[in-house]
Order: structure tokens, then sequence, then C-alpha cells
């Protein structure tokens, strides 16, 4: 058998960046999920955030046509997330589904999900962290003071990670550990980080003007500062207890990522992705493949067209080693209020 090598440990992605694009979007065919590949998902316990539409609807919709028995679907706005439910029943009818609210730019409301996962749930085996933004334009978040993309691409998304890891533990078992698969991005390998010497680090995203905004930069940014934090994060969480892995759906098309965009802008985005983006389906089916496709092998790993790849360039450089442990530094910090640093040490220290 051939040892599969950890993301960490790969060379990294060529400098062609078309090359790889290309072979991404049009070359690469990602099979659609079945019950002959992947086996029944019976008596399976599953929360998708974000799903109430996009690729987390649709990740939603295939763990059901597996036969999923119970579906937590994670969601800002009840209401949409009625109404998606109601259409996700149809691909499985026997199966629970439940709408719980979640929303990623309130901490209180993170908290207050994960007390309710804990609480009801009497097992869980799957979380996919799909809820994620890419705003047009600059805006802070009121209740914490961050710009949008950083706030619930990273701060949020790693506040609810590290929340639910004691309770996917509790709630699963050693022989079968959960699994958490976090959606990122391989724009993480193109961002240009201009502020990454910038101390406070996290901070310095709050400025519209230095870093000037782009969103392209900063909806890869704060895909690259989620890799890296969750990267050392799994240095400190067993594999036997929570497998965790990121994953890249590729373009795609239908995900309405892009809302806010008006005008040349839409119309140009559009165009874009309907040109070269994947259908909905085989994006969620990238979801699914990390989910369900890869064990212990992929803890930690960043997975693409359905098998382990690189981590983005600037994880293999000398800033990039600075940055992952000012990283690591600030966002502990901005998140101690919710006793991270003791979840994350009863993690590494438990049984």
């Amino acid at each position: 058998m051939v040892a599969t090598v950890a993301s960490k440990d790969m060379s990294t992605l060529p400098k062609n960046f078309g090359k790889i694009f290309w072979n991404n979007q049009f070359k690469v065919e990602i099979p659609l999920p079945s019950e002959k590949q992947y086996g029944s998902l019976k008596g399976k316990v599953a929360i998708v955030t974000g799903a109430n539409q996009g690729l987390g609807f649709e990740a939603a919709r295939q763990l059901l046509s597996l036969g999923l028995s119970r579906l937590v679907v994670a969601v800002r706005s009840l209401d949409k997330g009625k109404t998606a439910a109601a259409k996700l029943a149809t691909a499985n009818s026997s199966a629970k589904i439940d709408v719980w609210a979640l929303d990623m730019e309130s901490y209180d409301s993170i908290q207050a999900f994960v007390r309710k996962c804990d609480a009801e749930l009497p097992h869980i085996d799957y979380a996919i962290l799909n809820a994620g933004v890419g705003p047009i334009n600059f805006n802070i978040v009121r209740s914490t003071g961050h710009e949008t993309a950083v706030q619930v691409n990273h701060l949020s998304t790693i506040l609810l990670t590290i929340l639910l890891l004691p309770v996917l533990k509790t709630k699963s078992t050693r022989q079968d550990p959960a699994r958490l698969t976090v959606i990122n991005s391989i724009t993480a390998h193109l961002c240009k980080f201009p502020n990454r010497a910038r101390r406070p680090l996290l901070a310095s995203f709050d400025d519209p003007k230095n870093p000037p905004w782009d969103s392209q930069e900063r909806y890869g940014v704060s895909k690259l500062l989620s890799q890296l934090f969750l990267v050392k994060l799994t240095e400190y969480v067993k594999s036997d207890d929570v497998i965790i892995n990121m994953v890249d759906p590729g373009l795609t098309k239908g995900t309405n990522l892009s809302r806010d965009a008006r005008g040349v802008v839409w119309l140009m985005s559009k165009a874009f992705f309907g040109i070269a983006g994947r259908t909905v389906d085989r994006g969620a089916a990238t979801y699914i493949d990390a989910l369900l496709g890869h064990g212990k092998e992929a803890h930690g790993c960043f997975l693409m067209n359905t098998e382990i790849a690189p981590l983005a360039t600037f994880y293999y450089t000398t800033d990039g080693t600075t940055a992952k442990d000012q990283i690591w530094d600030e966002t502990m910090k901005e998140l101690s209020f919710a006793h991270v640093e003791e979840l994350v040490a009863s993690m590494k220290h438990g049984p």
C-alpha cells in the first residue's frame, strides 16, 4: 500500500495557476455520490451550516439521498431554512430534518447553536461547515467590530469548529470518530496578503484603506487565515477523536456567493461562472467526498478534486510560519471569552 502524504508535507502547487484552473474546471469530472460508493447513511446524523441554498443545500440533499437519518439545517433565517427543509424532505421522506438558527456574525448565536447540538442530538457523525460570505463591499460586523469576510470565514468558523470539537468527540466513538469538513478555497493560494507583517494582524483587516479593499483578495485571505489556523489546530486534535479536513469545491455556478454584486460586475461574474463554473451538484459532491471518502489519513489536509492536495504556497514559506503562529495567537485571544484555549487543551490531553 502506498503511504498517503499529508498536505503540509507535500510540494507546493505549480506556479502556473492557469494550468491548475484549466484542469480543475474543464478536465476533472467529479463523480456524484452513491450508496455503492459510500454505503448507506441510515442511522447517521449530520449538521450542515448554510444549508438553505447553493452548495450547502445540495450537500445536504446528497447526504439525505444516501439514507441519512437526521439532518440539522443550520441557517441564519429560520423561514428560509424551513422552506429549504421542505424541499430537502423529497430526497428522503423518512429522515428527521431540524432547522436551527445559526448566525455566523454573532458569537452568541454560535455558542447557543453548539449548546443546542449538545443538548438535543444523541450522537453526531458528520458536520459540514459551509456557511461563508464573499462580500463585494467593505463592511464591519457591529457586534464584533471586524470586517465581515474575516469575521465569518475565519473567526466565526474557527469558534464554531472549536466549540463543536468536544461535542463531536463525546457523541461519537473511537471506532467511528466524527468527521468535520470545513469549506476552504484554492483562492487562499492566490491572495497577496500585503499586511502580513502588521501587528496586530487581524485588526488590520478592519481598516478599509490599509490594506486597500479588494473583494477577491479579501475572500482569498479570509480562507488563508482559516487554513493556517486549522492546520495547527489539528496538531492538538487526535484523528481518533475527530477527523478534520478542508475542501475546495472548485469554481461553482449557482452558489449565490457573489449575491451583493451589481451592474457590470454582476454581468461579468455571471458570464464567467456560466462558462467555467462547475454545476452545484458536482461542487457539492466534493463536500461529500471529503466527508465520506477520506479517513484519518486526511486529518488536517486540504482536499481538491477529491484528492489530498498541497496547502496554499504561503504556508511553506518563512513568512507563512510566522503568520501561522501570529494568526493562532490572535485568534485564540479574540475567542478567549469562549474558553477556547481550555477546550483545545482538553482535546489534546483528554483520554
